[in-house]
């Protein structure tokens, strides 16, 4: 059996290089990170994850270090529901947004919270593909794109769960040949793992019975002030990347690759989110603000792709993977309409960034992107980690 590892996919002339689509922002600035939304930080009560759904049962499953770094997952897509890191002080924050219930996980446009995408992240150009000469249509849930696997996806689904060790949790699907429009049987395997310097480390694996395409990703929205805070803008942000993926109105990759250098999407250096996202930017407009893929240095792992800080916890964090890409959106279709976050928040305009390690958008569709093909015989494997540091500046 031939192991495709995904950090093979990176193409040698590259020195370098997200996603959602609900409804258009209706705020224009935002607010100073002093919001009282912050609730003190706890894990949910398991027993409001415990529902039986699709002929499963789903519950609520607690990863804990030595150093008390803490992480709430439900086997109901996979998703990471909190994350409590030690800030600057030594407390406690809840740095990931989420739900107290499952049942609020399955509400209509909920924008994948936490969750395992699949089979593909991202977005692939009006729901087509061709592979081996034979076309393919997917899901339609994102305008007149697929959006993260289409409406059905990882994301909705009942995952198996092994509890490995107090440190690790296995879970594995079996996504069926057509669904969602995808061929083959694809069996998948993720596992989350805390590390005792305080880092989840995420590894996904997948084997297929005929030739498909797959792209795994997690889709944690981050903010280091903590959950429910008003604003991610006053993050300081830095993405080893020399090139971005542009896109069109529809969010789908133009095909070229362009230099940051000289536009808002240059954080090579580090700077804060919200020093250029509101520049009057044809990119950005497109996007309404940071909603793009990142060309990552070829590094294989070894150093961070992306770091984040927030002055106020003092809580940094790091983001290595064997992935080509990463996305970076900056939250711009939450709304703050509904008030049923962890503790009745609010998740307001721009109040949570993610970075979702990937295969470029569209790959199936652009022959210059790296591959997202996985054949019978081939095993696909990609590892993700995000490491928190908690530092006094």
């Amino acid at each position: 059996m031939r192991t495709i590892s995904t950090s093979l996919f990176f193409a040698s002339a590259w020195g370098a290089l997200f996603c959602l689509g609900c409804q258009s922002p209706t705020q224009k600035n935002v607010a100073a990170s002093d919001s009282t939304t912050v609730q003190p930080a706890k894990l949910p009560d398991a027993q409001n994850f415990k529902e039986n759904i699709q002929g499963k049962q789903t519950g609520l499953f607690i990863l804990k270090n030595s150093n008390n770094f803490q992480v709430a997952i439900t086997n109901y897509g996979g998703r990471i529901v909190s994350m409590l890191a030690p800030d600057k002080n030594g407390k406690l924050v809840d740095v990931v947004l989420g739900y107290d219930d499952v049942k609020t996980y399955q509400k209509p446009k909920e924008p994948f919270f936490g969750a395992l995408i699949g089979r593909y992240g991202n977005r692939i150009a009006k729901g087509k593909f061709s592979l081996d000469g034979k076309a393919y249509q997917l899901d339609v849930n994102d305008g007149v794109n697929t959006l993260h696997g289409g409406f059905n996806g990882f994301y909705s689904k009942v995952w198996d769960a092994k509890q490995l060790s107090p440190q690790s949790l296995e879970l594995s699907y079996l996504s069926k040949d057509q669904e969602g429009g995808y061929p083959g049987n694809l069996a998948v395997k993720v596992t989350y793992t805390l590390t005792d310097d305080n880092a989840i480390k995420i590894d996904y694996t997948a084997t297929t019975d005929k030739a498909t395409i797959v792209n795994l990703t997690n889709h944690a929205y981050f903010n280091l002030n903590g959950a429910g805070d008003s604003t991610i803008t006053d993050h300081s942000l830095q993405i080893d990347a020399t090139y971005f993926t542009p896109i069109d109105t529809t969010l789908i990759p133009t095909g070229k690759l362009q230099p940051v250098k000289g536009t808002p999407f240059d954080f090579s250096a580090a700077k804060a989110i919200g020093a250029d996202i509101n520049q009057q930017n044809d990119q950005l407009k497109n996007g309404k603000g940071y909603d793009h893929n990142f060309v990552l240095n070829k590094n294989n792992g070894s150093k961070p792709a992306a770091t984040v800080f927030s002055k106020k916890t003092g809580i940094t964090m790091e983001v290595y993977t064997t992935e080509p890409g990463l996305q970076f959106y900056s939250g711009n279709f939450l709304t703050g309409k509904d008030h049923d976050g962890k503790g009745k928040a609010a998740y307001g305009y721009r109040s949570a960034f993610c970075l979702e390690t990937q295969h470029f958008p569209d790959s199936p569709n652009e022959a210059s992107f790296p591959s997202t093909v996985l054949r019978p015989g081939e095993t696909y494997h990609t590892s993700t980690t995000y490491k928190f540091l908690n530092i006094k500046r």
